[in-house]
């Protein structure tokens, strides 16, 4: 029995990988085909997509012709070729046999330019005219098992979409793509949506006859589709809009919407005539991946809301900025409502903005409180709903604290999309700043790339007058620089994020996942982890989030004869905050890359689970030894396994996944190893989880020894976590 090395074991646990979705969308009452574009694709046999309303079925599958299937195609093509030396015509069939083999080797007989992305799945898409509109999540099921989930758009609108295209060789003997970086203009009639694809340096164009007077939207997703493409920089699509007149003058331009990077134009059409619209990535790069949804038409666009929240259980009436809105001011009713963030739409084809809940009794920004001298006076606790009304301007507050006192003060602001970027400053009763903040980091928000809310914890050192200043760091302003501005004592309290959102597993056996919590105000409680509602026999193992650890590794085993149709499993935490028993739900996340550097949990709408593998396990597969397992530092520590595979596989390895560090394996056998820790990298009483993985080899015909190059290994699974602890 050998060690593997974890390159060698990550390879034999590659799961499929869905690059990306195109169209990425389609509308209401519609059928049409889509594909997909990946990697370890495997043989797919299934397609869901969140809700209800959409189906999807598989059409068509392709990927790279390995050699055995290259041999196979050229034996056919040699047959052809000998029967029309020897004066035989070939039949229909076999000259349509001869042209899909043509193609096959032409375009995957080789590695493919973008080998993340070379393989493509077709699918039949139809979308119900009653399927509620909005995003949902698309994943391809196959013997690889269940891919990542990528966005799909339920949209109203016409939609139009041009051709897809592949990164494949246009000839036997050339590299060269088949794509056309300059097609023909496209016409459209507004409203509409467009689905398209960039190619390298390619540029899109569409034109559309428009009216004087008409307040034309045109709103771009590109990066919101795909939020990240770990391997492009930056990270993601940088897609660029230009609108142009008959006389092709460019009249408006846009390469984002304020800190997104998705572009939106607002324009009113000066006079008649026909209008073209241009979009390309800034840096003209391109390839299958870049792909967009462009809504053009005189379409409700909500740009600000005030304000952008309210308190729970109440009514409030809310002012509304934007273009082509059916009002500018409605009443929202908060009540039966919880804390948290919510979508709002001004009409059913109108962009969602965020709305914060709270508990908290709020107050709208007086004018003019720009001075210490007309500081608007609060009583604690509150929210205050404003504006930084111009650039350069700070809002000032001032309120009364005592000795001792602990004192939040947080803006929301570019969280719930107001393009302002806060900075904090409380000054205590003499005029000496306490503390001050500009970023603040919230894992939490998902997208955000430049983390731009501000918030600081300060304890007050005498009674007296406390001084609060808020403004923008990059001094701008104007009425979309809107914010809640939360001043408290600490109300500690906790999210939490699990990822992947996609888990592949045996029967019998364990997957790791990852929790994730994100403390408020000081909370450090324990946090404990349960499924609620799963289907009998799923459990979880070493699912505690112990106290001041923000994150965890824990492990999901799935019963011994577990159905294999994908299911979806929720997992929520329970703690005690402030002497209460308090539940929150742990949100499906994925652990994603941007830039190569900056990692993000994104969130997504399901956890789904499936069960793969062709051979079922003959049991459970479990660690005898008690837990949690102590170890001494400097010392080691042996774990008796149960691996009840029966006789499909041999050569049985094992590994952990991504130990502490200074833990490792020693030595081992199939039915056991030896932990070994290291007494200069861990403390005694260090404690957590060990995820020990499985891999082993099918075995032979004939039982022949294979060279290792060529030893195909076979992902068994992961054991249920194990505790350990370091001691003395």
């Amino acid at each position: 029995m050998s060690l593997l090395v974890s390159q060698a074991l990550a390879q034999t646990q590659r799961e499929a990988h869905i690059g990306y979705v195109y169209p990425a969308g389609g509308q209401q009452g519609t059928t049409f085909e889509a594909v997909i574009g990946g990697a370890n694709l495997g043989e797919a046999t299934e397609v869901t997509v969140s809700g209800t309303g959409v189906q999807a079925k598989i059409a068509k599958q392709e990927r790279q012709v390995t050699a055995k299937e290259q041999q196979e195609l050229k034996e056919q093509l040699n047959k052809l070729k000998d029967k029309r030396k020897q004066g035989e015509v070939p039949s229909a069939d076999e000259m349509k046999m001869a042209e899909e083999a043509k193609a096959k080797l032409t375009a995957f007989g080789r590695r493919l330019a973008n080998p993340s992305l070379g393989e493509f799945v077709t699918l039949q898409i139809t979308v119900a005219t009653n399927a509620v509109p909005g995003t949902r999540e698309l994943r391809l099921l196959s013997r690889a098992g269940l891919s990542n989930p990528r966005m799909f758009v339920v949209g109203q609108l016409p939609e139009y979409s041009k051709k897809d295209w592949k990164n494949v060789p246009q000839a036997r003997f050339s590299m060269e793509p088949k794509i056309d970086p300059t097609p023909a203009a496209v016409e459209i009639k507004l409203p509409t949506t467009v689905n398209g694809q960039l190619p390298p340096g390619g540029v899109d164009t569409y034109l559309f006859g428009a009216r004087a007077g008409q307040h034309v939207v045109v709103s771009v997703s590109a990066r919101e589709l795909i939020p990240y493409l770990a391997d492009a920089v930056p990270g993601w699509v940088q897609a660029t809009v230009g609108l142009y007149d008959a006389q092709s003058n460019e009249v408006a331009f846009a390469d984002d919407y304020r800190f997104r990077p998705d572009p939106v134009i607002f324009y009113t059409i000066p006079k008649e005539g026909v209008y073209s619209l241009k979009i390309h990535d800034s840096l003209y790069r391109g390839r299958e991946d870049f792909v967009y949804r462009m809504t053009v038409g005189e379409e409700p666009f909500v740009t600000g809301i005030f304000p952008s929240g309210g308190r729970i259980g109440t009514k409030t009436t809310v002012s509304l900025n934007g273009w082509n809105l059916p009002y500018g001011q409605t009443e929202l009713d908060f009540r039966d409502k919880q804390p948290g963030i919510y979508p709002f739409q001004a009409s059913r084809l109108s962009n969602p903005v965020p709305l914060l809940l709270d508990t908290l009794p709020e107050r709208l920004e007086v004018e003019p409180n720009g001075t210490l001298t007309n500081a608007m006076s609060l009583v604690l606790p509150v929210i205050v709903n404003g504006h930084i009304d111009k650039p350069g301007d700070w809002d000032v507050f001032r309120f009364e604290g005592q000795a001792g006192q602990q004192i939040v003060a947080e803006v929301f602001a570019r969280r719930l999309d107001s393009p302002m970027d806060s900075m904090l400053r409380l000054m205590d009763p003499s005029g000496k700043q306490l503390a001050c903040n500009d970023d603040r980091e919230d894992k939490g928000s998902g997208l955000n790339t430049h983390h731009a809310d501000s918030c600081l914890t300060a304890k007050l050192l005498a009674d007296g007058v406390y001084t609060v200043y808020l403004g923008d760091t990059q001094r701008g302003g104007g009425p979309a620089y809107s914010y809640r501005l939360r001043l408290s004592e600490p109300r500690p309290d906790f999210e939490l994020r699990v990822t992947p959102s996609a888990l592949n597993l045996r029967g019998g056996a364990s997957v790791a996942l990852t929790a994730y919590a994100l403390r408020k105000d000081g909370f450090t409680n324990e946090i404990a982890l349960a499924l609620k509602d799963a289907p009998s026999g799923y459990r979880l193992t070493g699912a505690t989030l112990p106290a001041n650890q923000d994150q965890v590794k824990f492990t999901l085993t799935a019963p011994l004869k577990a159905p294999r149709e994908p299911i979806s499993l929720t997992i929520e935490g329970r703690s005690i905050v402030l002497g209460r028993p308090v539940v929150r739900p742990a949100v499906p996340s994925d652990d994603m890359m941007q830039a190569f550097a900056y990692r993000h949990l994104v969130p997504a709408q399901e956890l789904k689970v499936a069960i793969v593998g062709r051979f079922r396990s003959r049991g459970e597969m479990t660690v005898t030894t008690p837990s949690p397992v102590r170890i001494q530092a400097g010392g080691t520590a042996r774990l008796e396994l149960n691996l009840p595979v029966g006789g499909f596989v041999r050569d049985i390895t094992y590994e952990l996944l991504d130990p502490p560090d200074g833990i490792g394996i020693k030595e081992l056998t199939r039915e056991s190893l030896v932990l070994q820790a290291d007494a200069s990298k861990l403390k005694p009483g260090q404690k957590g989880n060990l995820i020990i993985a499985a891999s082993g080899e099918p075995p032979l015909a004939g039982d022949k020894e294979k060279p290792a190059a060529n030893k195909r290994r076979v992902p068994l699974g992961a054991f249920p976590a194990v505790s350990y602890e370091i001691t003395q």
